[in-house]
């Protein structure tokens, strides 16, 4: 399988398993646009709308860090949802594009947090007000916040599959040998789904018929040796999830995370796959890590991205190609990979 990607700059949910019908009339043979971010803070500039609007996606899913709060505090919480949904561009999207998503640690509520915040349960209710998820849902009912949301398209379908990294993750090892935050468990030690989660995310790659099936992370995937928050931290489950991805033959699957205020692209040929497995990640859309000085990624392909910016997928069923786009300010392309899963 060939990829071709072209660097552009060297610096820089929610709702219940179900079926959707999607008329689109894209220009240039894209079917379905998909545009995604992550890490964005009420109290800065929110630059990006306008031009997230532009690239026409059908659905606009969010990566987690959609505010910045750090709170159990419900009524703060709260407070700062309705800040971002007042803002007068975000509205744009709201009344035009369908959100889904999931949270991160700075939404949930408390930051590196995981099965241990207390509040997560009140939190939960907020982070579905905020998506507008119907009272009468069965998200309303469930511990955390994984969906999935399958999209039938004239052509083929497209099943994103929206993970929560949060709720039902264990302890992080600090790391107090090195100038890195955390390191790895021990083989074996902990979970970032949990056993209610991993059997449902079983059931969706088994059982899909898609297309492609997109699976959303809060945090990076492949990337795995930078000292912050990660899959990696927990190596057994980065062992479980590509096998389980290679196992199902599930098709076009793809891995898009945030949390990092920096974009890149990381793949992986993952034994019994056909394609490589790619993991975009997409941070921040109102604050970058601007310092980026660099950092080791063995998956990386191409350049890292620190300026502010959102991602869009770009899906055409005929030649069964996408095209993923880094995407700044005014419109302008960063960078962008091209991967056929034929």
């Amino acid at each position: 399988m060939k990829i071709f990607l072209i660097s552009i700059f060297s610096i820089l949910l929610l709702s219940c398993s179900t079926n959707k019908k999607v008329t689109v009339n894209k220009l240039d043979k894209i079917d379905f646009v998909l545009a995604f971010g992550s890490c964005n803070r009420t109290d800065l500039p929110n630059l990006l709308w306008d031009d997230i609007l532009n690239t026409q996606p059908d659905v606009w899913v969010w990566g987690g860090d959609n505010i910045y709060a750090d709170t159990d505090d419900m009524e703060a919480l709260r407070t700062i949802y309705t800040t971002q949904k007042k803002n007068k561009e975000y509205k744009k999207l709201i009344e035009n594009v369908e959100i889904i998503g999931t949270w991160d640690d700075h939404d949930y509520g408390l930051n590196d947090g995981g099965v241990e915040f207390e509040a997560k349960v009140e939190s939960q209710q907020e982070f579905l007000n905020f998506m507008n998820v119907p009272m009468d849902s069965p998200l309303r009912k469930q511990e955390g916040v994984y969906s999935s949301k399958k999209y039938d398209l004239e052509k083929g379908s497209i099943n994103i599959i929206v993970l929560d990294t949060r709720y039902f993750r264990t302890s992080i090892t600090l790391d107090t040998e090195t100038d890195k935050r955390v390191k790895p468990n021990e083989y074996g030690v902990g979970t970032v789904l949990g056993e209610i989660q991993w059997a449902w995310l079983e059931k969706q790659l088994n059982q899909s018929n898609s297309d492609f099936n997109i699976i959303v992370s809060s945090v990076q995937f492949l990337s795995n040796e930078h000292g912050f928050e990660a899959w990696g931290n927990f190596p057994h489950e980065v062992d479980r999830l590509e096998k389980l991805i290679s196992s199902s033959k599930a098709k076009g699957v793809v891995i898009l995370s945030g949390d990092r205020h920096i974009s890149e692209f990381s793949q992986k040929q993952i034994d019994g796959m056909n394609y490589p497995l790619i993991d975009f990640t997409s941070s921040g859309l109102t604050h970058a890590y601007k310092g980026f000085t660099g950092e080791p990624n063995p998956y990386r392909v191409g350049n890292v991205v620190f300026t502010e910016s959102f991602g869009t997928l770009e899906f055409d069923f005929s030649s069964k190609k996408v095209d993923f786009k880094i995407i700044g300010d005014h419109g302008m392309v960063l960078q962008k990979l091209e991967q056929n899963y034929e």
